[in-house]
């Protein structure tokens, strides 16, 4: 696995590329490319970071693992590769979108790179997985990586929006730094979460675009 990270990104974690738990991580996620079928692509496992640089982030989104489906994971928490069905989470993610701006957003690619580019980090717990097997990597050590990214935003930056959708992003964001960032908490978009009234109705986008004008950045753009 190499750490083909853009300059900003390698200048923040290098401290963490030395520590004996990534090289133990590093030496499994080769192991499990070379003898299973994992996703994303290798050459993508670390997209989210080149498509957000870290001068750049202003919006920080955490997700669990990747989709585990072939040809879904693009290496962006949520996002799936162009001509790829939208999936169920994401398809209420992008009803939420369309409520809170009050616009008709009818998506057909589910692919988040244009959010990425306008500074939102699309940041997976875990950042690889096995063909069908949601959750696989989970004890191989990649919390402890991106833990150590939510710390160095949170400890680096200022005025930074996290959007904590549901239990397992919220207890992820424990470290924030509150009083120097903007933490926007809500329900988790899946299907079982919204449909017990803990999704719609959040306003997170318009919210997090109000907070970064307010501390002037530029808002994003949220229709792709």
């Amino acid at each position: 696995m190499r750490t083909n990270l853009a300059t900003s990104w390698q200048t923040v974690l290098a401290p963490e590329f030395e520590k004996p738990y990534f090289q133990e991580l590093q030496a499994k996620i080769e192991f499990e490319y070379q003898n299973h079928t994992c996703f994303p692509p290798e050459t993508a496992i670390f997209a989210a970071f080149n498509h957000c640089l870290f001068d750049d982030v202003k919006v920080v989104i955490i997700g669990q693992d990747p989709y585990h489906g072939a040809g879904e994971a693009n290496g962006l928490s949520f996002s799936v590769n162009d001509g790829v069905a939208i999936p169920p989470s994401l398809r209420n993610i992008f009803k939420e979108l369309s409520l809170d701006l009050e616009t008709v957003f009818m998506p057909t690619s589910g692919n988040l790179t244009a959010w990425a580019k306008q500074g939102v980090l699309l940041l997976n717990s875990t950042l690889t997985v096995r063909k069908d097997q949601a959750n696989s990597h989970k004890q191989l050590g990649w919390a402890t990586f991106t833990d150590a990214v939510i710390t160095a935003l949170s400890n680096q930056k200022e005025h930074l929006v996290f959007l904590l959708w549901g239990n397992f992003a919220q207890k992820k964001g424990i470290k924030i730094d509150t009083t120097k960032h903007k933490v926007i908490v809500t329900g988790h978009p899946s299907p079982l979460s919204a449909n017990q009234g803990k999704w719609f109705g959040n306003h997170c986008f318009s919210a997090t675009n109000s907070y970064l004008k307010s501390v002037s950045k530029k808002e994003i753009d949220w229709i792709l």
